[in-house]
């Protein structure tokens, strides 16, 4: 797969994730233009909201896939970034939680793609751990139930490069792949959703 695929990907999957909180903006404007003020709590509510996902998701999407810059350099910045992110995608019922220990700077963007692919596998919520141990770098799930075993197999067989069709749900994984390919590293996933990333 080359660049100019992978950069497809990634901006088709960027806006399906923003896309519907764009239009529910756009909702409540034309309500807003509208003049009808027995909506108003509702109006206000759906911008807060649909303005938080959307602030966060770029934040997280800038720095995941855009060009490197200081930012990375900055992990509580980073881990900010990245549990806001999840907050967007887990609800008061089924978060995504994270627990995150302590890595090098080094790896600020990897552990944010690695963290975007684990919480895809998700079904209901669930809990992701991050430390770094022996310069090898761990990203774990709590629960193995937590995850969907058709989207394991799918992230696997993308992992390792056996995939069937190139879809843009799965453009973080492309994307991970080619640059772990590119920084000289070995990355696993475990039948039970846990990312091993190592030197090689």
């Amino acid at each position: 797969m080359n660049e100019n695929q992978i950069t497809e990907l990634v901006c088709t999957r960027m806006c399906h994730d923003l896309i519907g909180n764009i239009g529910a903006v756009s909702n409540a404007v034309e309500l807003l233009e509208e003049g009808d003020m027995d909506f108003l709590e509702d109006i206000k509510s759906i911008l807060k909201v649909s303005s938080k996902t959307l602030s966060s998701r770029m934040k997280f999407f800038r720095m995941a896939f855009g060009l490197m810059n200081a930012n990375l350099g900055d992990t509580t910045l980073v881990n900010k970034t990245i549990k806001e992110y999840l907050e967007t995608i887990g609800n008061k019922n089924y978060p995504i939680l994270l627990d995150l220990g302590e890595y090098s700077p080094k790896y600020s963007r990897l552990v944010m793609l690695l963290v975007m692919v684990l919480a895809d596998m998700f079904i209901k919520g669930g809990r992701i751990s991050v430390f770094e141990k022996d310069c090898k770098l761990f990203v774990n799930n709590s629960d193995v139930s937590t995850i969907s075993p058709q989207k394991y197999e799918a992230i696997l067989a993308t992992l390792s490069g056996q995939e069937e069709e190139y879809l843009a749900q799965y453009a973080p994984v492309f994307y991970l792949r080619k640059f772990v390919e590119e920084s000289g590293m070995n990355i696993r996933l475990s039948e039970r959703g846990d990312f091993l990333l190592e030197q090689r």
